[in-house]
């Protein structure tokens, strides 16, 4: 069903909605890694994510009477806007099911664009259910997120920008949750040129296709378990899984602390939101064992809402070590927490937070806790940092505390 003639026409119909997103080369990314490396920010389309190109031209395919009949789907976020927002140009009513978990601002912008939100379940699989026995009871359409020919035709429309842009790619890195983005740009890439070669990345903690690739069927796993909450799906689509089987030339996994890395690196050196299942590819680009490659990361959607965000600034100013805590005993007396700031200043060292516990010990003259969250430049700031401490009498001992 996804044929050449069909992938032209959806390029075509895409466009009415879809941004053509250019891409944007990296200098940063392309040191790192000693390739070429392209970024596809569909993080910057109109609804934030690629999935409104799947939506509208699925919703375009329709028949009056099954739009008339109003449109269902089930989403984490970002194919629900893309949905919502096609239904809007289409006069349909939408109703979208989402997790529990869904994110506050994705569940917003959907509402937004006019749509009917439900809220159930803990991931979307959960969720997906319950769709469908709301498409039945009411006679709804639904609209698959991921496992229907035609929205993956919509997808794959990205690959013929890529192309068109970057002839001569060597590698696209395509993040994966149920499979219709790998489908239709692994498949298009595939027609377009044989040499291209496209590596799917998962989450570790949702790793349905490299098991059902290991299997040779589609696999549900048992649990999932990722901040990639876009990707965080059981079971890879069961339609589009003999595409992903011919098309896809491996498959890399990438763990949720890399992902918060990716975030601080996209944050600082491009200066874009790019939310933790578009950063997959990014954070993949330190398993590709080649070099001298031109290197095409897909960002496929920047719908992250502020809480998330801030978590993940967190963590990953942690994982850089440039906010630590230390903890040390000091004498209950006039002066030593002066001292103690003292040390820090002078190594250029920024106190964020401090926590006095005079009651850790019931002899408050032989010590007290002193709790410290300092902001360093990195781990060897934060050694310098220590190390003065440890030469002014004090013994401070590194502790996992968040802010």
């Amino acid at each position: 069903m996804l044929t050449l003639e069909s992938f032209e026409q959806a390029a075509e119909i895409v466009q009415r909605a879809a941004d053509q997103t250019k891409l944007t080369y990296s200098g940063y990314l392309s040191q790192q890694c000693g390739n070429k490396v392209y970024l596809k920010p569909e993080n910057m389309q109109v609804t934030g994510a690629y999935k409104i190109r799947g939506a509208y031209y699925k919703i375009s395919t329709l028949t009056e009477e099954e739009r008339s009949r109003g449109l269902i789907t089930a989403s984490a976020g970002n194919h629900a806007q893309g949905v919502a927002y096609a239904a809007k140009a289409y006069g349909c009513k939408a109703v979208i099911v989402m997790p529990t978990t869904t994110p506050l601002m994705k569940v917003n912008r959907t509402k937004s664009y006019g749509a009917e939100v439900v809220l159930y379940g803990d991931v979307y699989d959960e969720a997906a259910d319950h769709a469908q026995k709301l498409a039945e009871e009411h006679g709804y359409t639904f609209i698959h997120p991921f496992d229907d020919p035609v929205v993956a035709t919509g997808q794959g429309t990205i690959a013929m920008e890529i192309v068109k842009e970057l002839p001569l790619v060597d590698y696209i890195l395509v993040p994966v949750g149920g499979g219709g983005l790998a489908t239709g740009v692994s498949t298009l890439a595939k027609m377009l040129n044989p040499k291209i070669k496209v590596i799917a990345v998962e989450p570790a903690g949702a790793n349905c296709l490299q098991e059902s690739l290991r299997a040779g069927d589609p696999v549900t796993l048992p649990k999932v378990n990722t901040i990639a909450d876009g990707t965080a799906v059981k079971t890879p689509g069961i339609n589009i899984f003999p595409y992903l089987q011919e098309n896809i030339d491996d498959i890399i996994t990438v763990e949720d602390d890399e992902l918060v890395v990716a975030f601080l690196d996209m944050v600082e050196n491009h200066k874009m939101i790019v939310e933790n299942s578009g950063l997959l590819t990014v954070a993949a680009l330190k398993h590709l064992d080649v070099k001298g490659k031109k290197i095409v990361c897909i960002l496929s959607g920047g719908n992250m809402d502020i809480i998330t965000m801030s978590s993940v600034v967190q963590h990953g100013l942690i994982q850089r070590e440039r906010i630590f805590t230390v903890s040390t005993l000091l004498p209950d007396k006039p002066g030593e927490l002066v001292n103690v700031a003292s040390i820090i200043a002078k190594e250029q060292g920024n106190v964020i937070r401090l926590d006095h516990n005079q009651f850790v010990s019931t002899n408050r003259n032989a010590a007290v806790e002193l709790k410290i969250t300092i902001e360093a430049f990195g781990p060897d700031h934060k050694k310098k940092i220590i190390d003065a401490l440890s030469a002014g009498g004090y013994n401070p001992k590194v502790i996992s505390v968040l802010m």
